[in-house]
């Protein structure tokens, strides 16, 4: 009787081992470390530039110091200080009637050169550059253009009147044209930043939106006021928070200009931190203090313009 054969099973070769995979947590990592490296330089950048001064003035606002000698916490004794100095109330009146004066030239006017540009088909290269080159200039530079521009005597403005009949102005030394002279550089310095974002805003709009309010019969103002408007809110919405807080924060007109005058005219929350901090003895408490109302002014008004930007992306 044969018996059957029993096969010996082999052993099983062993498997090679492949050598260990980084986890995708490393692998992405060295994926992006330049991308880390930029972004941990930018943060450095603004917690040493922007972050940091914020904290610093805070601290100075409760403080008595001179930035020399040891500081004294006072508490809240900077903030009676400067709400007792009779500038105070005229500082936030100018500050308030000038921002609403440049919203009125520096939000509408941009919008309405921004809509005339985008609806030209020639020269629109050349009038985008001369658009934008004020804002090229540096600051200083232009208001000291414009200060010759309000010269009493030699002065283009004056000049212009003088050659249409019509009587000269004391643009910066009348109460009642200065704040006003400050709107007018501050929109003519601006102006070109502001056109090029809504051109860019009104350029995304699709064309066939265009086509067929012409083909209902809509003239010029009812597109812009049925498609280009309600297109662009958002846009709308987020340039006038940022001109909210560019305006309220106005220093170099009124500073280089009319040195606050005249009598208080142009003396705006800015420059009183300024002469808290470098004309009035060195008082840096109740400088720090004041600039801490306007960024709580400034944050609530940005909180209300998010709350309205959500609830128009919803």
């Amino acid at each position: 009787m044969n018996t059957p054969t029993v096969h010996a099973k082999r052993p099983p070769k062993a498997r090679r081992r492949s050598p260990a995979r980084p986890s995708r947590r490393r692998k992405a990592f060295r994926t992006n470390i330049t991308a880390y490296g930029f972004l941990c330089a930018a943060l450095f950048c603004f917690a040493l530039f922007a972050w940091w001064p914020i904290i610093r003035q805070v601290v100075l606002s409760f403080q008595e110091t001179n930035l020399i000698d040891e500081p004294k916490w006072v508490g809240l004794e900077n903030f009676r200080a400067v709400v007792d100095d009779p500038a105070f109330g005229q500082a936030w009146k100018n500050t308030f009637v000038f921002t609403f004066l440049a919203l009125l030239c520096g939000y509408v006017i941009p919008f309405a050169v921004a809509v005339v540009l985008n609806e030209l088909r020639h020269a629109r290269g050349y009038l985008r550059f001369v658009v934008y080159l004020p804002v090229m200039l540096p600051p200083i530079v232009s208001v000291l253009l414009f200060r010759w521009f309000y010269d009493p005597g030699p002065g283009l403005f004056n000049q212009v009147l003088d050659f249409v009949g019509l009587p000269g102005l004391s643009w910066l030394d009348s109460t009642d044209t200065a704040l006003i002279s400050l709107v007018i550089v501050s929109t003519w310095m601006n102006l070109g930043s502001g056109v090029l974002i809504y051109l860019a805003a009104l350029q995304s709009i699709p064309g066939d939106l265009y086509e067929a309010a012409e083909l209902d019969g809509a003239g010029i103002f009812k597109r812009i006021r049925n498609v280009t408007i309600p297109q662009t809110r958002l846009i709308l919405l987020l340039m006038l928070m940022l001109q909210i807080v560019a305006t309220m924060q106005v220093f170099i007109e009124p500073y280089m200009l009319t040195g606050g005058g005249p009598e208080n005219a142009t003396v705006t929350v800015a420059f009183l931190m300024y002469q808290y901090a470098f004309v009035y003895g060195g008082n840096y408490g109740a400088g720090s203090a004041l600039g801490v109302m306007l960024m709580i002014v400034l944050l609530v008004v940005a909180a209300v313009q998010l709350r309205l930007t959500r609830d128009e992306k919803r």
